[in-house]
């Protein structure tokens, strides 16, 4: 393909992912009551081989070729296409992370530490051993992890994959509803971020294993606490420049320009040590200063990345999930296992911990079910696992399928227990 050929064929790939997106997100929030992140990953899956594929297949594979291109000689070579929306989704996602951040009370966090530190250890150990423990019967029964893998590697995979938590998608529903202040919202960022840090360096350690490397875990769990300290100690400190500069002139081209740089840097450092992108992001928007500064870079980024290049990771997503692949009652039934281990392990564990650490039953039960989504970020460990060719594509599809439906529930369950508070009263 030209490149003539290829930005045809992007921007009608575009036209289809936004439009689609735009109505999935439409009839969502009006019948469902579900956030624009989950509608966005519905959608991913609609474009995908599950629907769009079976509907009509021939377009399908020629909007989203997934097939390699044969080259003349007969040498076999990726579609740049998927490759170009696969590098636009990954700068929409970084972006998407550094606002998060930027959300982030680390603040109030400090006042609740010791609750914080509760609920996030038993939204990792509970989960990782029962994912653990399910993935030695996956590994010895049925075609779920690629032949290279070793089943320590498997449990590891498999237990920071229940581990994981949608943190972007909880921040976002506790910004909508107001709740992002309040002491269980920032228990519940904050145990979620430690519970997402915990999973990418289980994940590093995976890879090691795979790939035969030590080096690759070394490097992941030793680049991202250096990268954290500076980021705290050198790194904030410097930033404060921003908050000048923005007291002088306000926040310009060069001003916005700067920031951006600094994130696209940041992003590289972390992918490259193997802790991928969006965590060196979200560690930046955390230590950068708050005030009018983050106020006007939210105003200038927010909108088109939350609206234009976020979807397309979600998409790309869906491009790789295959509903078809769970196709006999055994297939379905570990789904369905997977399902309720997953509310187990996360969500009514949560519960309980945040019970103990002193709040009221619905306050509990509501970081149960903001604990217990896996939504953005199951996509993205689930996405890594299925490249580096750790799980099969029928185990990707079953752990796709737990995410969206572990997702789906949050929004309801949240308008439901916080129903006539005056929680849900501060955000109307």
């Amino acid at each position: 393909m030209s490149n003539f050929d290829l930005v045809i064929q992007l921007f009608l790939q575009l036209t289809v992912i936004l439009t689609t997106c735009r109505i999935v997100t439409i009839i969502g929030r009006r019948y469902l009551g579900q956030t624009d992140v989950v509608c966005e990953m519905i959608a991913g899956v609609m474009l995908g081989p599950s629907l769009l594929g079976l509907i009509a297949p021939d377009f399908q594979q020629w909007l989203f070729p997934k097939l390699p291109i044969i080259t003349a000689v007969g040498l076999k070579i990726p579609n740049p296409s998927m490759s170009i929306l696969y590098a636009i989704s990954q700068i929409g996602l970084a972006i998407y992370m550094f606002l998060i951040g930027l959300e982030f009370n680390t603040k109030l966090l400090k006042h609740h530490i010791k609750s914080a530190s509760l609920l996030s250890a038993a939204g990792i150990i509970t989960p990782f051993i029962l994912g653990a423990i399910a993935s030695f019967w996956f590994y010895h029964n049925g075609d779920f992890f690629q032949p290279k893998v070793m089943p320590w590697s498997a449990a590891l995979y498999l237990g920071a994959s229940m581990t994981i938590t949608a943190f972007p998608m909880l921040a976002r529903i506790l910004y909508e509803r107001g709740l992002a202040q309040t002491r269980f919202g920032t228990l519940a960022l904050g145990a979620a971020s430690v519970d997402d840090a915990v999973a990418w360096c289980l994940l590093a350690i995976v890879l090691a294993s795979v790939k035969n490397s030590l080096s690759i875990a070394i490097l992941a769990i030793g680049g991202g606490i250096c990268y954290v300290l500076f980021a705290i100690f050198l790194g904030q400190p410097l930033l404060k420049a921003f908050t000048r500069m923005t007291k002088r002139q306000g926040v310009n081209r060069q001003t916005l320009t700067l920031m951006l740089i600094i994130l696209m840097f940041c992003a590289w450092f972390t992918d490259v040590t193997g802790i991928y992108a969006i965590f060196g992001a979200f560690v930046l928007g955390a230590v950068t200063p708050r005030g009018e500064f983050a106020q006007q870079i939210r105003q200038y980024t927010e909108f088109l990345t939350t609206s234009f290049l976020l979807p397309i990771f979600f998409v790309f997503s869906g491009l790789n999930t295959q509903i078809g692949l769970v196709n006999t009652p055994t297939l379905w039934g570990v789904t369905l296992l997977i399902i309720a281990l997953a509310i187990l392990g996360k969500g009514v564990a949560c519960m309980l911990a945040a019970k103990l650490a002193g709040e009221n039953w619905r306050e509990s039960a509501t970081i149960g079910a903001l604990m217990n989504a896996r939504g953005l970020m199951e996509l993205i460990i689930l996405n890594i696992g299925l490249e580096q060719g750790i799980i099969t594509p029928t185990l990707f599809t079953i752990m796709v399928i737990m995410a969206v439906i572990t997702t789906l529930m949050a929004s309801p369950l949240i308008a439901f227990l916080l129903h006539g508070t005056s929680y849900e009263k501060s955000s109307n």
